[in-house]
């Protein structure tokens, strides 16, 4: 071999290692750019949720002259613990998992397969909850996402929030589950803090009012809508079909990666650990790190298909329940409006009205309101046609539950008064977890006339009512269809 030869074979193999390492990174890359807390639907964490709802939207500019003069909220409780009956589903996956675990160890024993593939974590494992006889509370990163809420609204509308506090003033309310109630507390912690003289962070008490979940129609309106429930219950079948061949899937990459017997149960009981340990505990190496990226992907899409067809746009009684919230709402601007045209004095009209609930209370709210829509799909509901459901990834969506309804997810409402402007002098803003978002009845902006937001978002569901709505007889059910290439 002459030296000419051989320096070509060493500058091709420093090529070729150079190549290797580009591949490698790039792979890397492409693993551990995959932040799975950005993927959980409905339970991700407020923080991440706010982050993946700014998705380059230019909001309007605010005209000068123009100062709001009432707020709405309506918003979602903050992070909360498992619910009892997520903790017995998770105390069973504890016990299958030792179970199969000791298969495992015993075809081992028996040269059939190597316990090497297994996780570490797996061998062993308890659920954090385990022994927990109760759940479904706020916990303490639910009562800092409200309480920081509280704080930011006060700084960014400080001359709402300049007055006196009275419960006329600004008026907090809550279901009735306490989860909600905490969420109002600790939100009116941060609204009023050092407004008051109790204790060394001059703390101020104030009221927040709930009404019976049996009577509760602005804010639990879901729990006593007869037709809805009954659409549920016949819905909840059709869901689970939707979702089966995917947790069939990935059930089977599960065993094949693993060489555990994992079943669908598993698969779902195994995706909801790896959502509370991702969201509440910020742990990602464990039940997270069973699934590749795109095995996650394709669990957050059915959990979002779950939230469009039992709690969105999937049918117009999931939303149209909500009209008693969307009344109040409207009443409450127009009161304000009255009260800025009749003069009256600071301290004896509302100026924000503040309503602490659950996820389905915000995506109905947010179906009302028509936000998350793409092309076509406001005339298509107008026409009362059915919407597809959401595409399935790799294609893009609007709706996904982790923008549409993460923990204290929210929808704000502010009401502006400009008097320098031509053609009307109220005008309204729309935000979604604080973020100024396109309303398609306004043409795609956020901004617009109180007199266009009551025509084209609100007059087309006063045709309707609740007691209409939810005391009508189902239909045979709607054929939910897929866009082009979203089969499962």
């Amino acid at each position: 071999m002459t030296k000419f030869h051989f320096l070509v074979l060493i500058g091709m193999a420093n090529f070729l290692w150079i190549f290797l390492c580009y591949v490698f990174i790039l792979k890397s890359d492409t693993v551990e750019g995959f932040d799975v807390r950005k993927h959980l639907s409905t339970v991700t964490s407020y923080a991440v949720g706010k982050e993946l709802a700014n998705d380059g939207f230019v909001s309007s500019s605010i005209p000068n002259g123009c100062t709001p003069i009432h707020l709405n909220l309506v918003a979602r409780h903050g992070t909360r613990s498992p619910t009892k009956k997520r903790i017995r589903e998770l105390d069973r996956l504890a016990s299958h998992l030792e179970d199969l675990v000791n298969d495992a160890k015993d075809a081992a024993g028996k040269g059939k397969l190597s316990l090497e593939r297994i996780p570490a974590w797996i061998q062993g494992w308890q659920s954090p909850w385990k022994g927990r006889k109760r759940g479904g509370e706020l916990i303490s990163k639910g009562e800092d996402e409200l309480y920081n809420l509280g704080i930011r609204l006060r700084e960014r509308f400080g001359d709402l929030f300049s007055e006196e506090y009275h419960p006329d003033v600004y008026t907090i309310k809550a279901t009735q589950v306490p989860r909600a109630s905490a969420s109002a507390v600790a939100f009116g912690m941060g609204l009023f803090a050092e407004r008051g003289n109790l204790g060394p962070g001059k703390h101020r008490a104030f009221s927040v009012i709930s009404e019976s979940r049996a009577s509760d129609l602005l804010l639990r309106f879901f729990d006593t809508c007869e037709t809805y429930k009954q659409y549920r219950k016949n819905q909840e079948p059709t869901v689970l079909k939707l979702k089966e061949p995917i947790l069939n899937q990935i059930s089977s990459a599960l065993v094949s990666r693993y060489q555990l017997n994992f079943t669908t149960q598993d698969a779902a009981s195994l995706w909801f650990l790896c959502k509370q340990e991702a969201s509440l505990l910020e742990v990602t190496d464990q039940a997270c790190g069973l699934f590749t990226p795109s095995e996650v992907s394709l669990l957050e899409w059915t959990d979002d298909l779950e939230v469009f067809m039992l709690k969105g746009y999937g049918k117009s009684v999931n939303y149209r329940m909500g009209l008693p919230l969307l009344r109040d709402v409207v009443d409450s601007m127009e009161q304000a409006i009255k009260a800025k045209e009749e003069h009256h004095v600071a301290g004896t009209f509302e100026k924000a009205r503040l309503r602490f609930a659950h996820a389905e209370t915000v995506v109905p709210f947010s179906c009302l309101l028509g936000i998350f829509l793409e092309g076509d799909e406001l005339a298509r509901l107008k026409h009362e046609k059915a919407l597809e459901l959401p595409p399935k990834p790799p294609q893009k969506r609007n709706w996904r539950g982790s923008v549409v309804a993460p923990f204290a997810g929210n929808n704000m409402l502010v009401l502006y008064n400009c008097p320098t402007k031509q053609t009307s002098k109220y005008y309204v803003q729309v935000m979604h977890n604080e973020v100024p978002i396109p309303l398609p009845g306004c043409d795609g902006s956020d901004f617009c006339s109180f007199e266009i937001f009551k025509e084209k978002i609100v007059s087309p569901h006063l045709q309707h009512n609740y007691n209409s709505v939810c005391s009508a007889k189902l239909e045979e059910p709607e054929t939910l269809s897929f866009s082009t290439n979203s089969a499962i």
